[in-house]
């Protein structure tokens, strides 16, 4: 298997803390940049310990992530689960799209680790003909255009591949129909972040998580003035500062 640096800026992070963990996941062919303003000041002004993953294949090359699967993505987080296991003595996951998608997944899945999770901009379907049709298709191309830098405020960029590599296509969508039915299974108390203008996940998924969901102490929270890359968007200390606030509520 080929060996790729890992892009400058793409470095998985980590933060010692108290014994209330935070686990913390970037998007499809994004980058721990992503979600790092969120990492820092969950861990500086909430005091948590706080890890966030570089998912395989994923800040790297498009090559990289072309021959990585869903099964690698899930276990880049589990490793990074059991690192706060060790180390605290409760856990929250939060993410951004797929890392949002993997949020749900896990606290699904691992209903008796989490103690709460917070999916951003996740997503459970697409609503993409042109997305579908590329899965299996024969003779697909290789790559097809990114989704990176959907971003609201004037000059921010995400640090993100800037084409999608074509076989990734079909393992989201294979991580999307298990999430979605791990819904009813998780249990732990869920805030939902969803901006009302997204351009790369429908909007409409935050409703659809809601209703699916398990347990009863959830909420959505709509934000009006971020694209899809909410996390460095002008949205993004609303949701740090609110982050901090449900773990605090779910920890006293």
């Amino acid at each position: 298997m080929n060996s790729y640096p890992v892009l400058e800026g793409a470095e998985p992070f980590f933060f010692k803390g108290s014994r209330t963990g935070v686990l913390v996941s970037h998007g499809f062919t994004g980058t721990t940049q992503s979600m790092r303003y969120l990492g820092e000041t969950l861990a500086h002004k909430g005091g948590f310990t706080v890890i966030g993953p570089r998912l395989a294949g994923h800040g790297t090359a498009p090559e990289d992530m072309a021959a990585s699967t869903a099964e690698d993505w899930i276990r880049s987080v589990e490793a990074a689960m059991r690192t706060l296991q060790e180390q605290c003595d409760r856990i929250f996951i939060t993410g951004l799209s797929m890392g949002g998608t993997l949020t749900l997944y896990m606290a699904g899945r691992y209903p008796q680790v989490f103690q709460g999770a917070i999916p951003i901009n996740a997503a459970i379907f697409l609503h993409s003909p042109d997305m579908a049709g590329l899965a299996f298709m024969e003779n697909a191309p290789a790559v097809v255009p990114g989704v990176g830098s959907d971003i609201k405020k004037p000059g921010i960029v995400e640090l993100a591949y800037p084409m999608m590599p074509v076989p990734a296509i079909r393992q989201i969508y294979g991580l999307m129909g298990v999430t979605h039915d791990l819904l009813a299974r998780i249990t732990c108390p869920t805030l939902v972040f969803q901006s009302r203008d997204d351009h790369v996940v429908n909007p409409q998924n935050a409703p659809f998580i809601m209703e699916h969901l398990g347990t009863e102490d959830k909420r959505l929270i709509w934000l009006e003035e971020s694209y899809h890359v909410a996390t460095l968007d002008n949205d993004k200390e609303r949701i740090a500062a609110e982050t901090i606030a449900f773990i605090q509520a779910h920890t006293a």
